[in-house]
């Protein structure tokens, strides 16, 4: 069996398309070690300046060869796409997904975070359990020391807003290597690794069983450069939590009780992240759609869907009271907000906010991002609220995958790991080629936004407004030529139909 998986990821590999990503994920991994992007306790900091490299040349350089791997990681994903009649996407599809995922992500797997300090909080936040104080009463910086000097100054004294299960697997993490500050963040990586492994293995054999081209799934959501970059590169427990969302999901579909332990999976899921808890309602839905208004048929799907919301919520409940956290997590709800992002009502609470400063307004001015937020809430609310009771009937991925999209869309703070949340689910939802090409769009504008922040920090703001054309330039090139050969292959096969 091993030399069968050896087999296999030998055959990606002689793939040009595939070498050109790995190379992008090595230049990416040498980029990270960019002076202003290692945190100041880093271990890497005496070596580097034994070499000189503390210095702004040595900044613009990494900054350069982290967006040239973006560059060619993106690439690399375009010429892959198994849509048309190329003769390299009929080789693609030959090609395992997973061979390739794990060629694109072993570049990071002993890499520093990229692109996100999260897992330099995750270690510390599991340094506080192990010394006996609780992360949703204190933040790092409590704690003085290797872990608390890791973490970004804007989280280093505000409480954890993660699942009490995903502190403890912290906590154990730490213990498991000895308590080395450096050595706890790198290792945060593993649950990541666990659950892109579920999601690579999983997903597209959930697609094939709704009778959706498993290539495309694998090519859209499994290899999807933010899902390389942030979950593998970033090592972010979002990544944890939806390889059991789709753990739960994949059950549910091959088994007509399985929503059962599905809803228990997720439970446990929500005890990583709390957003898993919104899949429990899809799951009875997942293998028997609510096809008809009938008052049997109606009530049997109401009491599965309460029964699978109370068995989640019930593990939920049950996960934390083990872990001895408990709820606390409640305090810190506001805790991601704390950062400016590109969510979008933020955004527009900021220009109000800046409006009414010009016209002497001083409290809507001060209240604008606070309200804005709030009816960001709301419409997320609403959202989810009509999917419920409209697609999710027939369509339960569609509303798991939108609903997912809208949560993170209408939150007080907006990541490109939070978009991947419905994003990976979208090619469930059989969505047009229109949909698809803006989701596509919306993958480039992610990494591109990401390119720019590393530029600012790294004082190369310049190198990364150049990047973004770069992309932009790029993926329209990619997408024209992708389009093209989806009219050619429809061409042939419309000759094919025709053919006396």
């Amino acid at each position: 069996m091993l030399t069968l998986r050896a087999e296999q990821v030998r055959d990606a590999w002689r793939i040009n398309h595939v070498r050109r990503g790995f190379f992008g994920t090595v230049l990416i991994t040498i980029g990270s070690f960019t002076p202003a992007y290692l945190p100041q306790a880093s271990p890497f900091w005496p070596a580097m300046r034994a070499l000189k490299l503390d210095n702004p040349v040595a900044e613009i350089i990494g900054t350069g060869l982290v967006l040239a791997g973006v560059a060619l990681l993106v690439s690399a994903w375009f010429r892959l796409r198994p849509w048309g009649d190329d003769r390299m996407v009929e080789a693609y599809r030959h090609v395992r997904h997973w061979a390739v995922l794990i060629i694109w992500g072993g570049p990071f797997v002993l890499a520093p975070p990229i692109f996100s300090h999260d897992a330099y909080s995750y270690a510390a936040q599991g340094w506080l359990v192990h010394n006996g104080i609780n992360p949703y009463e204190q933040g790092p910086g409590v704690l003085p020391g290797g872990f608390a000097d890791q973490v970004a100054w804007v989280w280093r004294f505000t409480p954890a807003p993660y699942g009490p299960l995903s502190l403890q697997l912290q906590h154990f993490l730490v213990d498991l290597v000895g308590h080395d500050p450096y050595i706890s963040a790198v290792v945060m990586r593993v649950p990541a690794l666990v659950g892109v492994a579920l999601i690579g293995a999983l997903l597209p054999r959930l697609a094939a069983r709704m009778k959706i081209d498993p290539a495309s799934a694998a090519w859209f959501a499994t290899l999807n450069p933010v899902l390389v970059i942030d979950f593998i590169g970033g090592a972010h427990n979002d990544a944890l939590m939806m390889g059991l969302v789709v753990l739960a999901l994949w059950l549910t579909r091959i088994v007509g009780w399985g929503w059962v332990p599905g809803a228990v999976i997720i439970g446990v899921a929500a005890a990583i992240k709390q957003p898993a808890l919104l899949a429990a309602y899809a799951l009875p839905l997942v293998h028997r759609p609510w096809r008809r208004l009938e008052l049997g048929e109606t009530l049997d799907i109401i009491a599965r869907a309460m029964a699978a919301m109370t068995l989640a919520i019930g593990t939920f409940a049950g996960v934390s009271w083990l872990t001895g956290l408990g709820f606390g997590w409640l305090n810190a709800v506001n805790v991601p907000g704390l950062v400016v992002t590109v969510s979008p009502f933020t955004v527009i609470g900021q220009a109000l906010s800046w409006v009414f400063d010009v016209v002497g307004w001083q409290s809507g001015a001060e209240g604008a991002v606070r309200w804005s937020r709030s009816v960001g809430l709301l419409t997320s609310v609403a959202i989810v609220g009509t999917l419920a009771v409209t697609v999710a009937r027939r369509r339960p991925m569609t509303f798991l995958s939108y609903s997912y999209l809208a949560v993170a869309i209408c939150a007080p703070a907006l990541h490109s790991w939070y978009v991947l949340w419905g994003g990976l689910l979208l090619p469930l939802a059989k969505p047009s080629p229109k949909a698809i090409r803006v989701a596509v769009w919306a993958t480039v504008v992610l990494l591109s936004y990401a390119a720019i922040n590393l530029a600012f920090r790294n004082g190369a703001l310049s190198l990364g407004v150049a990047a973004i054309g770069l992309y932009f330039w790029q993926s329209r090139t990619e997408d024209l030529k992708a389009q093209r050969r989806h009219r050619r292959a429809a061409r042939q096969r419309e000759k094919q139909r025709n053919a006396p």
